[in-house]
């Protein structure tokens, strides 16, 4: 006897739907096809347990499961509930015929209980597409799921559950979440709040202007500065995420099994890896690639501290996500695309000691030194980071004032305005939605500059001397201050802020 049973592989961050068809025949064996990957191939232990201890058993006769499409790996043990299911149902013990309407996925215990699966809104998403009435699903996935309207979603406990339903003895409860209602009741109260910061007033200006325009920014100071705890609190001055954000956002998360039970993502992530970090870990890949740290941060924020103890190696693969807003990892047999548009901030000091011309320094700096040490930052690398601001220790009066400073929600009030500002403008171009991600045609035609404000610029580059590639930062940080004050126009009090934010570009810094 024949049965087929739906379930779903996941490729990147998209799912593909899988046929488990299984054949029962008179002889004895057991027969796994189509690309099954070693967790799949060991799945009839666990299934003949689980099965077992709930009252079945696998027939000895030759069974011959095949997984389509064929020529397509699957990995994983989630698919140990579809195959018991089929089992089941071609050897007699389940006699309902909806079964096929559902896409069912779920790991089995040796108790016949169900182990959270990774990928469980990207399934769903699918199913929807493909027209499937409902999916089944451990219950620990369910709220996940349930977040994609009008589909049917279960969660289960125990393979008992699902064989009764489809056998008409019992039923299943439909998990159902108000996806807006959720969404939006969880947009404020960020954790970390920029009143808790004790002046560095500047530095709070900086961070503002960099989340208004979408601006990578490096923050360089010694020890003890602030600069990590500024880092924190950028996510909480973003503009809130839209719905289809958050839907992008956990899609990756869900993919890389780093959802637990939470139902949809609605605070932009903050990713902070160690510097002995590995390029795979950063970018993604693997054997079986998985979304790498740079993804886990699309639609937020990476901070790498420290940037310059990060290997150079690993610094550089970033460079081409950087620019093109995913990352392609590329296999023998295929190829896996992952977003990630994501703010980069990065912090360092500016020197191996920390206190490089600082006359009350514990431990002093040659010149030379500190050209060693900035100069495991590449060029390259820097030329995609558009604002350069140094952080000086904040002195004991600000420490000691009780006084809070502006919250982020009345800073990120400002923040969105100008997001708005540069989303009407860029509306009519694709790929672009703030200032950021302007190329050199969009400069020339959003970033004009009056006589006086060209003249300003021009002095500051011959004057400070600024390398070539600070022009084009320049304007656009200077488009985003506009932004900020509602100008149509590039001031020159715009560029001369916006000039004191390329530090790293003078000469005494990188030579």
């Amino acid at each position: 006897m024949l049965s087929k049973i739906y379930g779903s592989a996941i490729f990147g961050i998209e799912a593909t739907t899988i046929t488990i068809e299984v054949h029962i025949d008179q002889g004895v064996g057991y027969h796994l096809v189509g690309l099954p990957d070693n967790a799949i191939r060991e799945s009839n232990y666990r299934i003949a347990a689980a099965l077992l201890n709930n009252g079945y058993r696998i027939p000895g006769k030759k069974i011959t499961i095949n997984m389509a499409p064929a020529d397509l790996r699957k990995e994983g043990s989630a698919y140990d509930l579809p195959i018991a299911l089929g089992i089941l149902m071609a050897s007699g013990k389940i006699t309902g015929t909806s079964i096929g309407d559902y896409m069912i996925m779920g790991e089995l215990s040796l108790d016949g209980s169900l182990q959270p699966i990774t990928g469980a809104l990207p399934i769903a998403l699918k199913a929807k597409e493909e027209g499937f009435k409902g999916i089944i699903l451990p219950v620990q996935n369910a709220e996940e799921a349930a977040v994609v309207d009008s589909i049917a979603v279960y969660g289960i406990h125990n393979i008992t559950e699902v064989i009764d339903f489809f056998n008409e003895n019992g039923a299943l409860k439909q998990v159902v979440i108000d996806t807006h209602r959720e969404f939006y009741h969880k947009l404020d109260h960020p954790e970390f709040d920029f009143s808790d910061v004790r002046g560095q007033e500047t530095i709070k200006r900086c961070m503002e202007i960099a989340a208004a325009g979408g601006h990578n920014i490096i923050l360089i100071g010694p020890p003890g500065s602030g600069k990590t705890m500024l880092a924190k609190r950028l996510p909480s001055i973003l503009p809130p995420m839209s719905l289809q954000e958050a839907l992008e956002t956990t899609k990756i998360h869900s993919v890389a099994g780093r959802m637990s039970d939470k139902g949809l993502m609605t605070q932009r992530p903050f990713r902070n890896p160690h510097h002995t970090i590995s390029d795979v870990a950063l970018v993604g890949g693997g054997s079986y690639p998985q979304p790498g740290e740079i993804s886990m941060a699309h639609n937020g924020v990476l901070f790498l501290d420290e940037l310059p103890e990060f290997k150079r190696g690993v610094l550089e693969v970033m460079r081409q996500p950087l620019e093109d807003r995913e990352v392609t990892i590329s296999r023998a047999r295929f190829t896996v695309t992952y977003p990630s548009s994501f703010m980069l901030v990065a912090s360092m000091n500016p020197s191996p000691g920390g206190y490089f011309n600082d006359p009350a320094a514990p431990v002093a700096t040659s010149q030379a030194e500190m050209q060693r040490y900035m100069g495991k930052i590449s060029g390259p690398l820097l030329d995609r980071i558009d604002i350069h601001i140094e952080v000086s220790p904040v002195p004991f009066e600000k420490l000691s004032d009780d006084r809070k400073g502006e919250s982020s929600i009345a800073i990120r009030e400002r923040v969105s305005k100008a997001r708005e500002i540069q989303s009407k403008r860029f509306q009519e171009i694709s790929g672009i939605h703030y200032n950021a991600q302007m190329g050199s045609r969009q400069i020339r035609n959003y970033c004009t500059l009056k006589e006086e404000s060209f003249q300003m610029l021009k002095s500051a580059m011959e004057r400070l001397n600024l390398s070539a590639r600070a022009y084009d930062r320049i304007l656009k940080v200077s488009r985003t201050i506009a932004d900020l004050e509602g100008n149509e126009m590039i001031q020159s009090t715009h560029i001369s802020e916006a000039i004191q934010y390329r530090s790293l570009d003078r000469e005494g810094w990188l030579g």
